[in-house]
């Protein structure tokens, strides 16, 4: 066996072992993983010991003869009882790590996890906090024209904070298809599956930032859609909490008065770039030119330059389209990052239809009022 060989320790320096982790439930499953692994290298070493020995003892060039027995009832019972016995032994401890993990009560603090193709949601009950999380590796390092950091595909624009020492339960759901949230250091991993809600735990020790990534094949951007938390001690998180709550209630009062203002063209194209870049340009291409067969194109398309089909352009950025691929931005975006972004595919790659496109019209489309 090889981890023997080279050492426990080492073997967790090279990344080859199960990670600790920085939780208690997060040791007890690495102790029961290197509990079993010893169990199953005694067996190994028993059983392939054994087999060498009479290979080597009993061969015919020494002259050895086969035994000529049928069905000895000892050996039966023994080969039988012996493996029975051994499973109930790794069993046991198991069984009462899985019940630990399981174990989701009394928490100190809720947050709702949300999967969607190709982000995580994440709402705090009891406080006045909710966000998107999104890849924050730039586009320049995914198509290799910038170096990658250590953290590329590992690091996101917003993480989730989390206080140390206090219990954490996850209600993990999703959006669209099955996704699946996991974060080694924690010894969490649960599917987000549409329609229902799994639940999970953790009790952090130490401070720190630790990443993860979504372990389900959801599509195309799979890869993209990592997770980074970040622990802090109780009076920072509650700093935190306080900050962010504040920053979020002002940005609502900041929509509210946009929608009495009017942005001139070249606000709304620079912001709506930056925004089509980060959320559409994965799947629509940078050129609008879209995916054949999979992502239909921008440039050109009659939704994006016909002045009738405005509403319906608006709408399907704001409410998604079912069955398809296309999400509903309305929830993620602001109503200025809404209405620059639908500016932008009306006036880009050669579509050059003049509109501009305002809060208080996306706020219309998102209320099902006519326009």
């Amino acid at each position: 066996m090889l981890l023997p060989a080279v050492g426990v320790h080492a073997a967790e320096r090279e990344g080859w072992n199960l990670t600790q982790g920085v939780t208690a439930i997060s040791q007890q499953v690495y102790d029961l993983h290197m509990t079993i692994f010893y169990i199953c290298v005694a067996i190994g070493v028993l059983v392939f010991g054994v087999m060498f020995w009479a290979i080597i003892r009993h061969r015919k060039s020494k002259g050895a003869k086969p035994a000529s027995f049928h069905e000895s009832t000892k050996v039966e019972i023994a080969w039988t009882l012996v493996p029975f016995l051994i499973l109930v032994g790794m069993a046991i401890p198991a069984t009462q790590v899985l019940l630990d993990m399981e174990d989701t009560t009394e928490p100190d603090l809720t947050v709702q996890v949300t999967g969607s193709q190709w982000k995580w949601h994440y709402r705090y009950f009891d406080h006045d906090v909710a966000f998107f999380s999104l890849l924050a590796s730039s586009p320049e390092q995914i198509r290799n024209e910038r170096q990658k950091r250590d953290t590329y595909l590992l690091e996101v624009d917003q993480p989730l904070v989390l206080p140390v020492g206090r219990k954490v339960r996850f209600l993990i759901t999703s959006q669209d298809v099955i996704h699946s949230w996991w974060v080694p250091a924690f010894a969490v991993k649960k599917d987000a599956n549409p329609g229902f809600i799994n639940e999970a735990w953790t009790k952090i020790d130490k401070p720190g930032i630790y990443r993860g990534q979504c372990a389900e094949l959801c599509g195309k951007d799979h890869g993209f859609m990592p997770i980074v938390v970040i622990a802090k001690p109780q009076e920072e998180f509650d700093a935190w909490v306080q900050k962010t709550a504040l920053a979020q209630q002002k940005a609502r009062e900041e929509e509210q008065r946009l929608l009495d203002m009017e942005m001139p063209m070249d606000e709304l194209m620079a912001l709506g770039k930056q925004v089509y870049d980060s959320r559409c340009g994965m799947c629509h291409q940078s050129e609008g030119q879209g995916m054949p067969g999979v992502f239909p194109a921008l440039a050109g398309a009659e939704i994006a330059i016909q002045p009738d089909r405005l509403v319906d352009h608006i709408d399907i950025v704001v409410n998604g389209k079912a069955g398809t691929a296309m999400q509903a931005f309305g929830p993620q975006l602001s109503l200025k990052e809404l209405a620059a972004v639908v500016t932008y595919e009306r006036n880009a790659w050669g579509n050059d239809t003049g509109d501009t496109v305002q809060a208080a019209q996306i706020n219309a489309v998102k209320s099902g009022e006519d326009l």
